[in-house]
């Protein structure tokens, strides 16, 4: 699943100018001997300045490669990076959304990189990237940026409400919080009834998940103690406030509610800040953001980390220069100038002190250090499909008996995800 409310602004457009991708085997040739690597990336994960920045400085580290990038668009990139796989005239790397990659693996289609993982400085990498660019043990996706929800809060309501947003560590510091600010007109927090992926941080706190795999076969776990204990918490939290029930953050868009003035707090991406101010220009200089909190003050809340893994195609014609390609643009350096770019999280932990000059991302990196995937499987692409989670949760906060909903959606997770695996 990828983010399309990133942070650090509206999205960035590339240039039309973009080169155009050819096939492997039309590029192979180049002057003066040099190879193309061809590279599909998604549209807004970087910018064109950095793009061209990067390129300009890969080919003069590297001038026997060259490297020929193609952007493509989310909108049935699914579809076409399978077409691609299968094809003999695959691109030489992909990128793809981190929850993709075990269905494209799958297939046969990717290279394995399991031997990689050293050079590329994998025990350090986000587990929230790394897991779900595995897939039966192996390493395929390797992974490239990260973002992840936070909290962003109205700093002049918590002023005067007399709340120290610095202060708040735990859920119970969170709510109480959220209680005080919750008055008048005033909501403490606009929580829409089926934000999905806030209801899997609290029930990943729980020691919960939403699935779980034996012997090959699925099961849904949302009627499991810890799940349940998440969603109770989901509840409480969301009753602060007057959000929908039976709705989630695109209807309407929470951006656009919060820059109405009356709400505290958001659970978003951090780039939601400048929708905000986009729609009301006044709260300018008055969005803060901090990590969700956890259950105790020594660990931040887990959350869902979106973002994207690098994957090369068992059909690329030139796998060397595309290892080349991605240990670059996968490295320290570049991955931090990536982070202070596009204000991302990069892809490892000890590389979290690179965005400690942006309040949002900087919080997304305390949280990115718990943060989860879904169920690595290729059936979990029809869970999301149909969606029975948002259902379940909908069902509960209008009075519906918990454990009957969990039991129930619990049964239509694993049949999505047995018969997609």
């Amino acid at each position: 699943m990828k983010y399309r409310l990133l942070a650090g602004g509206s999205a960035l457009v590339m240039a039309a100018t973009l080169s155009a991708c050819s096939s492997s085997s039309d590029s192979a040739g180049e002057a003066g001997g040099a190879t193309t690597v061809d590279v599909w990336l998604m549209r807004d994960s970087v910018s064109a300045e950095f793009q061209k920045e990067f390129t300009e400085g890969f080919e003069a580290q590297h001038p026997k490669i060259k490297v020929k990038i193609q952007v493509q668009e989310w909108d049935g990139i699914g579809q076409k990076i399978t077409a691609a796989l299968a094809s003999n005239d695959a691109p030489d790397v992909i990128e793809t959304g981190n929850t993709h990659i075990a269905q494209y693996a799958q297939s046969g289609g990717l290279l394995d990189l399991s031997d990689k993982t050293d050079e590329l400085n994998g025990k350090d990498w986000l587990k929230g990237l790394a897991e779900p660019g595995a897939y039966e043990g192996k390493q395929y996706g390797i992974p490239y940026y990260a973002a992840n929800r936070v909290v962003i809060y109205r700093t002049d309501l918590f002023e005067a409400a007399g709340v120290d947003a610095t202060a708040i560590k735990t859920r119970e510091q969170w709510t109480d919080a959220t209680t005080k600010l919750n008055k008048d007109k005033t909501q403490g927090i606009y929580l829409p009834g089926q934000m999905w992926y806030a209801l899997g941080g609290f029930i990943w706190d729980e020691g919960g998940d939403f699935a779980t795999e034996s012997d090959g076969k699925w099961k849904g776990a949302l009627d499991t103690p810890e799940a349940l204990r998440g969603m109770e918490f989901y509840a409480r939290l969301q009753a602060l406030g007057k959000g929908p029930k039976d709705a989630d953050e695109a209807d309407p868009p929470q951006a656009d509610v919060m820059a109405k003035g009356d709400v505290a707090q958001v659970i978003s991406a951090p780039g939601g800040a400048n929708v905000v101010i986009e729609k009301n220009p006044a709260l300018k200089g008055k969005l803060g953001f901090f990590p969700i909190p956890g259950k105790t003050a020594d660990k931040p809340g887990a959350v869902f980390t979106g973002g994207s893994d690098l994957v090369i195609p068992a059909a690329a014609g030139h796998p060397d220069e595309a290892l080349t390609f991605i240990k670059e643009l996968t490295g320290d350096a570049w991955q931090k100038k990536l982070a202070v770019a596009m204000s991302y999280v990069p892809n490892r932990t000890t590389l979290a002190s690179a965005v400690a000059d942006d309040p949002g991302a900087a919080a997304m990196a305390v949280g990115a250090a718990n943060g989860h995937a879904t169920p690595n499987s290729p059936g979990w692409a029809a869970v999301e499909a149909e969606n029975p989670i948002k259902d379940y949760m909908t069902a509960v906060l209008t009075g519906g008996d918990a454990a009957k909903e969990a039991a129930k959606a619990s049964e239509d997770i694993a049949r999505a995800m047995n018969a997609g695996s």
